[in-house]
């Protein structure tokens, strides 16, 4: 069939907008380098939190819209999704709900205890990625949507594909759209086997590193690292330990828990935020929408990005 729009990319933010788009009836064709599974998006915690994101009014929309939809999900039964309690322990003093509160529906914050002021209770929607990506690749090809694997030289190249061009690309937007401002944030988490817990807990203010402990199925994120403009895809063991034992003193009934593996993501960061924005192709008709720079926020914004890029990409 003839292609009305191409996403190039198959992360969580390609694979979100080409679904939104398809269910609105566009032709929808993603051209991703790697599988979806082989993505970064595959490496993520993905608990949705608002992580490393400046206060913007757009932004708490996409991620309100988000946590709305992934809550849907996980009553739906979605592979991947479970919409489960967490605790975030704050270590200064409180002033006030923060920016992004409104959008979990349920933030109620509590006294603090030993080293914490504030502790804040809210839901927050978790996703397995493998079997998430999985998900909404099958629904997206179910739906009529094609993917094809390759990469492009330049935006422009695609247009020969299609009249409207989504630029999905993550890290790569640095290059294929001339930003400079876009840099990787590594991230370094540890897996172990899950001893029965079912909260998710996060003290990101530890002086000692960002330390937070998600449980899924069958195992828990411990995490983790934000190193700005670091490359190494290297797992490292004295930072693994570490990460492992701020995890344990934070949830003790991690003390026995095998480790399973490390995992280590270059998360797609952006100075300034996400862009989401459009801009004339070049020659009559054609449209670029830009969707690139979410940083570790990526399942946390997917689907209310999803929804701007298709407005932006389908409106006449």
């Amino acid at each position: 069939m003839d292609t009305d729009v191409l996403v190039v990319g198959g992360g969580i933010i390609g694979l979100t907008a080409a679904l939104r788009l398809r269910e609105r009836g566009a032709r929808v064709a993603v051209l991703s380098a790697d599988e979806p599974g082989d993505t970064v998006s595959a490496v993520a915690a993905a608990v949705w939190y608002p992580s490393h994101t400046d206060a913007d009014p757009r932004v708490l929309r996409w991620a309100a819209d988000t946590h709305a939809e992934l809550h849907r999900q996980a009553g739906a039964g979605v592979p991947g999704v479970v919409a489960r309690p967490t605790r975030m322990l704050l270590r200064q003093p409180w002033d006030g709900p923060p920016w992004w509160a409104a959008a979990t529906g349920d933030l109620v914050a509590h006294p603090g205890f030993g080293p914490y002021a504030t502790e804040l209770r809210f839901t927050a929607p978790t996703v397995e990625m493998p079997p998430y990506l999985d998900w909404l690749r099958d629904r997206f090809t179910e739906a009529g949507g094609l993917l094809r694997r390759g990469r492009l030289a330049r935006l422009d190249d695609g247009f020969a594909l299609a009249p409207t061009v989504v630029n999905a690309t993550g890290l790569a937007a640095g290059r294929l759209a001339g930003d400079p401002a876009v840099h990787p944030v590594r991230g370094h988490l540890v897996l172990v086997a899950n001893p029965g817990l079912t909260t998710s807990v996060r003290d990101e203010e530890n002086p000692a590193g960002i330390t937070y402990v998600h449980p899924r199925r069958h195992d828990v994120v411990l995490g983790g690292t934000f190193q700005p403009d670091e490359w190494d895809t290297r797992p490292d063991p004295v930072t693994a330990t570490a990460i492992r034992d701020r995890c344990v003193a934070l949830v003790p009934e991690l003390a026995d828990a095998p480790v399973l593996a490390a995992r280590i993501g270059l998360r797609p960061a952006r100075h300034g935020g996400p862009r989401v924005a459009v801009q004339a192709g070049p020659g009559p008709g054609r449209r670029l929408v830009h969707a690139y720079g979410h940083g570790g926020a990526g399942v946390t914004l997917a689907w209310g990005c999803a929804d701007e890029v298709a407005r932006l990409a389908l409106t006449t």
